[in-house]
């Protein structure tokens, strides 16, 4: 089940965090941020019997949206549930009227571009040296002007 995330999700989503992304993971005070004080962030996570295993930070600013950051435990990813987030994500930007949706991901993260290529990202840009560790990253963009919100889009 896809739900808007709470404070009491952040221990699951950290450990989640810190596990996939150990290289440059997003401190709690971060998520703090988002959730309570970042007026154009939306953040959703995804449950299994309470489970929180995966999880989507999505910034509507507009008519743009950007896909901040995005995990699936490790545990459950290539089981559809990283597919299932990227359509529920891309759903709320149109619901929003936001004409793109934008992200930046990894150059070795080829698991995670194949995913945003088969779903409509074009990478447009290398942003150099994007991450704190000196590693460059591709801006992809997915269009989204003339696709209609379907509100049976869930998990």
């Amino acid at each position: 089940m896809i739900r808007k995330m709470l404070e009491s999700d952040l221990e699951q989503v950290l450990l989640i965090e810190n596990d996939i992304f150990a290289k440059d993971p997003w401190p709690k005070k971060e998520y703090l941020y988002e959730l309570n004080e970042n007026p154009f962030s939306q953040l959703f996570v995804y449950c299994i019997d309470d489970e929180v295993v995966g999880y989507f930070d999505l910034w509507i600013t507009y008519e743009q949206a950007q896909l901040a950051n995005i995990g699936v435990k490790r545990s459950f990813q290539k089981k559809g549930i990283g597919q299932k987030l990227i359509n529920y994500c891309a759903n709320e930007a149109i619901k929003n009227e936001c004409e793109n949706l934008t992200l930046e991901v990894r150059v070795s993260n080829t698991p995670a571009i194949n995913l945003y290529s088969k779903n409509d990202f074009i990478s447009v840009s290398t942003r150099r040296h994007y991450y704190s560790d000196g590693e460059d990253a591709y801006l992809m963009i997915k269009p989204l002007g003339g696709l209609e919100y379907d509100e049976n889009i869930s998990d």
